[in-house]
């Protein structure tokens, strides 16, 4: 991407399985040069081996909350005592350096980024069905059946918010599916967005509908 263009604002969400998080990773350690790491700021103390502005922009309970009433996080969600938020000036500047950056936060999240920045492209990750959503969880060893079935029963709800998302992506295979982001991506940022349509969620309703219901049935524990 040429640093003369403008970059855009992206948020991915997904069900927790569809390997979002790995798509995100080898994306920037291919693309890297294309993509901004979006960093967020946090109240919680530094883990071992974190540095500042790397990792986080590590700020006071006190700072943190000036910040929100200022308007200087794009979104912002606080856990076990502690706030994490997304700085609306670090992303701005990678922005205007030509840089698009992506947000990987929940459905909630992606609705209030969008409201504030209606230009943002908002995608969805899911797997190719909910069985196999459903194999992934179980695959991973390390969960027990009633965090999966709470894991699926939430993707049903999270199923439900998919339509506010401009693009689906389907990740049956890992290499392809980065590759895919990346020419969505690339193909907004060059204003050929068209070439994007079949990966736009009204292209892909019947599909949706069928994972929503296959995960309703999970959910109900058949």
């Amino acid at each position: 991407m040429s640093l003369a263009k403008k970059g855009i604002l992206v948020v991915v969400s997904g069900f927790s399985g569809a390997g979002k998080g790995t798509i995100m990773k080898n994306l920037m350690s291919r693309y890297g040069e294309s993509y901004g790491l979006s960093i967020s700021a946090t109240t919680r103390a530094p883990r071992p081996g974190e540095a500042d502005g790397k990792d986080y922009f590590f700020v006071s309970k006190e700072q943190f909350e000036t910040m929100i009433p200022e308007e200087k996080l794009i979104e912002y969600a606080k856990y076990v005592d502690n706030y994490y938020g997304t700085p609306r000036d670090f992303v701005e500047k990678q922005l205007e350096a030509g840089k698009s950056v992506i947000l990987e936060i929940e459905i909630q999240g992606a609705l209030k980024v969008k409201n504030k920045f209606p230009d943002t492209r908002l995608l969805f990750v899911t797997a190719p069905s909910a069985e196999e959503l459903k194999n992934r969880l179980v695959g991973r060893g390390t969960e027990t059946k009633e965090v999966i079935e709470a894991r699926l029963s939430r993707a049903y709800e999270e199923s439900l918010g998919i339509e506010n998302y401009d693009y689906l992506v389907i990740n049956d295979d890992l290499e392809r599916c980065v590759d895919h982001v990346h020419s969505i991506l690339e193909n907004e940022c060059s204003q050929h967005s068209e070439e994007n349509s079949g990966d736009r969620v009204s292209a892909n309703i019947d599909f949706i509908k069928n994972m929503r219901n296959e995960l309703l049935s999970f959910s109900k524990g058949e």
